[in-house]
């Protein structure tokens, strides 16, 4: 007699997928507001802490990006401008602007969906982050870049 066998894919909460999944919901509100679809959460102790996304049309404001957004609701929840023990998931990476930032907030730890060829920080030539951060690349990469790639296509017709 043949078994069957079932194998199920299951989410751990508090992953690094969970989160991404959480920042790609942001991501598809700046999609639906026509904004470049970003989107950013940040974590402290497993929690959501801040939810954003790109909001530089409608505020008519060039900073006004998913992770800056971010950063201010993070430290206005904590009370502080120190996110050294947050975790910032974002669909797309940091551009420099960004980095600064995130350099200048302390967060301990990035993750990133999808690489930015022509925007990203890491394409500048130097880390532009705090020593102590660290750095994860790839998580949800398709899901995130298929997002980007479905916006700019819509706008090119």
């Amino acid at each position: 007699m043949l078994g069957l066998y079932l194998i199920f894919v299951r989410m751990e909460p508090f992953s690094d997928e969970y989160f991404m999944k959480e920042a790609l919901k942001e991501a598809k509100k700046a999609f639906d507001l026509d904004e470049v679809p970003v989107g950013a959460v940040i974590v402290s102790e497993n929690r959501v802490i801040a939810r954003a996304h790109n909001l530089t049309e409608l505020l008519i404001d060039v900073t006004a990006h998913a992770e800056m957004q971010a950063i201010t609701a993070a430290a206005n929840h904590i009370g502080g401008k120190y996110l050294s023990d947050c975790i910032l998931y974002v669909t797309i990476e940091p551009c420099p602007m960004c980095a600064g930032a995130l350099y200048w907030s302390q967060i301990s730890r990035i993750v990133y969906g999808a690489s930015d060829e022509k925007r990203g920080f890491s394409k500048n030539g130097s880390p532009m982050l705090h020593p102590k951060t660290t750095i994860v690349t790839g998580i949800l990469e398709n899901e995130c870049s298929e997002l980007m790639k479905t916006f700019f296509k819509n706008k090119r017709n």
